[in-house]
């Protein structure tokens, strides 16, 4: 890329399918919002992009979410819902002076890849075009905008389905909504727009016709996944495109050595990375980012909830919780155990239904308990944090551990065992 890149995106919308007081673009899938995905698919194009977020419904909590999470967006305010060119219009005086390439994306498409943006840049440039609108095709268009070409493979116009011919309906290539312009000849167009239809609102298609009529080079970029531009707009939608971004990571994973006993029922945050010869069993799900490295066994029935790391040979089994955990080389995890906010070491084994108790419900406080190397943990226990349990150190099963245990030691806490005779027997003859 040889311009300097900006991005404009789209995320004032509410949303009024989703029925939520949620504004659409923080709906999340893998506990990241829509937003999220768009705009880190957009960051990494450039280490310190810059991005222009166009903000309306529930402006206050998108705003908050992003100063949180980003450090190059800006955002401005659309007050009325006047149609998407005059959601980009809003952001042309923040790019008065700007003379690069601006993408244009909307903040509710979380498939959008890198890849696919870089593709569209690159041949804008290459093709020294003006504006580019990336296009995609489909074997039933229904919906869609066509997508009108010349002898030259210019784009010369959008055709709305209300508006296509049975012809234009014919065409199987469509808008994606997804563009490159070339701001600096461009941007006047966001000033000239008319809003001369039924809706009275400023299409952004509608730059096309405007960047045609001042003798600008329109062309269009086919991406080749449709699903890229899969937008939502319900709850079902939702659902789906977090089918269509797990298939996609299932199918990479397998493909770089990773074994996924029943991809079906397997859900894995692209965000997570796991290493080769790994083993995931069905009904795990594994959202946020998290590390895990090679030769490990997960499932079935996990949850890994995000900021984990899992060492290599390790072992997490099922129906195990862990969050905020990093859990050191050929460590096991045993079965219906929670591990949170926790540092483990290597070769240590958790029981059956070990729980690390981490929260003060009181305070709302979270503390981590850690377990160093060759740490053994007997079953049904309770480890209360904060808790600094030293290597080698042994829990007795059923204890309820609440100070730090040293080195080498035998902790244990339960009430002694006793022993009643015929007790069952003198209650059936009484």
């Amino acid at each position: 890329m040889e311009k300097e890149l900006r991005a404009i995106i789209l995320g004032a919308g509410k949303g009024t399918r989703m029925k939520s007081a949620k504004p659409k673009v923080l709906h999340e899938i893998f506990s990241k919002p829509l937003l999220g995905w768009v705009l880190d698919a957009i960051n990494r194009l450039h280490h310190k992009m810059q991005s222009i977020v166009i903000i309306g419904h529930g402006a206050h909590d998108v705003e908050d979410y992003l100063n949180r999470n980003y450090k190059y967006v800006k955002t401005t305010l659309q007050k009325e819902q006047l149609g998407t060119g005059h959601a980009v219009a809003q952001a042309v005086p923040l790019l008065h002076e700007f003379r690069g390439n601006v993408i244009i994306a909307c903040g509710d498409t979380p498939l959008l890849t890198t890849k696919t943006l870089k593709g569209l840049v690159t041949f804008h440039e290459d093709n020294n075009a003006d504006l580019t609108v990336m296009t995609t095709e489909f074997e039933n268009p229904y919906g869609y905008g066509r997508i009108l070409r010349n002898a030259k493979d210019e784009v010369i116009k959008i055709v709305e389905e209300k508006d296509a011919s049975e012809s234009v309906k014919e065409i199987k290539e469509v808008n994606t909504g997804v563009y490159c312009l070339n701001w600096a000849k461009m941007k006047n167009s966001f000033n000239e727009m008319r809003n001369n239809n039924v809706q009275g609102e400023y299409y952004l298609t509608d730059i096309v016709k405007w960047a045609r009529d001042n003798q600008h080079v329109v062309l269009g970029y086919t991406a080749k996944d449709n699903k890229e531009i899969y937008g939502i707009n319900s709850r079902e939608n939702l659902a789906v495109a977090t089918k269509y971004m797990k298939e996609r990571y299932i199918k990479e994973l397998m493909e770089n050595g990773v074994t996924i006993v029943d991809p079906d029922s397997t859900y894995i945050s692209p965000e997570t990375t796991i290493g080769e010869d790994t083993t995931i069993f069905p009904n795990t799900y594994i959202e946020g980012k998290n590390k895990i490295a090679k030769k490990c066994k997960i499932g079935p029935m996990t949850h890994i909830r995000g900021n984990c790391e899992v060492g290599e040979e390790s072992k997490i089994g099922n129906f195990v919780e862990l969050k905020n955990a990093k859990i050191a080389k050929k460590t096991n995890v045993c079965h219906l155990s929670y591990v949170g906010d926790a540092i483990v070491g290597s070769n240590v084994n958790i029981g059956a239904g070990t729980i690390f108790a981490n929260y003060n419900s009181i305070t709302k406080e979270k503390h981590t308990t850690v377990l160093q190397d060759n740490v053994s943990v007997g079953s049904n226990s309770v480890l209360v944090a904060p808790l600094d349990i030293r290597h080698d150190a042994f829990i007795a099963a059923q204890s309820c551990i609440t100070k730090d245990v040293e080195a080498n030691s035998l902790a244990m806490s339960r009430a002694p065992q006793k022993e009643i005779k015929n007790w069952v027997k003198n209650k059936k003859e009484n």
